[in-house]
Order: C-alpha cells, then structure tokens, then sequence
C-alpha cells in the first residue's frame, strides 16, 4: 500500500493519490529484468521471463493474471490488464523472484 498519510480534523488517513501527486511525487515506476537489464513492457514478455524462472500460468481467475510456483504456496496476482498494473504489482514481483526483477523510476 502506498500513499501520503494525511492529518486532519484530529485523524490521520492514507490517502492513495494525493492531489498533484501520481505514482510517488511524479515518477512513473518500471519493472526491470535485472539479467538483461530489460524493462518489461508487456505481460507476454514478463510471462516468458517468468517461465524461465520456474512460474506457471494458473487459469483459474479469469479476471486476473496469476502466475505459481509448483514447488511453493507463491502466487502473482496481476489486473488483466497490463496498464493497470501498479509499482505494488512490480514489488510483489520482486519479492518473489529475488534478485531477478527490480523496480526503477521510469
């Protein structure tokens, strides 16, 4: 989760876009393969990325793309769609495939 912590009126609250900010003051974030220093454009490319890494495609949500491991509980859940897909998307990436993907400012 991601945001700007507001108070106010005597309460706190995460506010996810603040106004005037977008995607953490501004920059746009990228998930990079770190091998080859690729920056993942499409789902294709990071499903072939994936694959080589070990990472199934799992079909049973049809409203999202996931991606498991047959040797691990590990799941990747995506939006469908690729635009969609936030800088906290990229981070469960990287947590799970340690040292393989990073998220850089774009």
């Amino acid at each position: 989760m991601s945001g700007v912590w507001v108070f106010k009126d005597g309460v706190i609250r995460l506010v996810e876009k603040p106004q005037g900010v977008e995607n953490g003051g501004g920059r746009r974030k990228v998930l990079v393969y770190v091998p080859t220093n690729d920056v993942i454009t499409s789902y294709e490319l990071l499903e072939e990325k994936l694959t080589e890494l070990g990472w199934e495609r799992y079909w049973d949500d049809p409203d999202l793309l996931q991606f498991h491991k047959r040797t691990s509980v590990h799941l990747i859940s995506l939006p469908r769609d690729f635009s969609k897909m936030k800088s906290m998307h990229m981070y469960d990436i990287v947590v799970q495939s340690r040292n393989v993907f990073e998220v850089r400012d774009a």
